[in-house]
């Protein structure tokens, strides 16, 4: 698991709190306190996901794309997933040993049903309950 969710949770949140209002990649980037190109690089993420909106120009910027009631926390997970979220094994066991022989098949199901879980979990939250903890 990488950095992508954080950041892009911290952009929508963003984005919930400002009612509308377009907020640019560098406004953006200074409450991340990282660079606006790695800002636009999630927002154009999020953007292909259909979370955001952006326009261009003098009073350009981006906006949630729907209402943060409707946007699952879930959704954010899977936005920004870039492979199985407890990784996988990088050996290959000895074949002979009874264990080592399965492992790689019973963590592979232990590593689906946790992310299973963390999805589902993620899933009864939204984008709104979680940015009213800013107030």
């Amino acid at each position: 698991m990488n950095g992508r969710f954080a950041i892009s949770m911290h952009i929508l949140t963003l984005l919930a709190k400002a009612n509308g209002e377009w907020l640019t990649s560098e406004f953006i980037a200074g409450s991340i306190n990282i660079n606006p190109v790695l800002v636009r690089k999630e927002i154009s993420n999020l953007r292909n996901r259909g979370l955001v909106v952006s326009r261009e120009g003098k009073n350009g910027g981006s906006a949630l794309a729907k209402p943060a009631s409707q946007i699952q926390v879930s959704d954010v997970f899977l936005a920004t997933r870039q492979g199985p979220f407890l990784g996988s094994s990088r050996n290959t066991p000895n074949p002979a040993c009874p264990v080592g022989r399965q492992i790689n098949k019973h963590l592979d199901n232990l590593y689906q049903e946790a992310e299973v879980a963390l999805i589902q979990k993620l899933g009864d939250s939204t984008l709104d309950e979680f940015s009213r903890r800013f107030d």
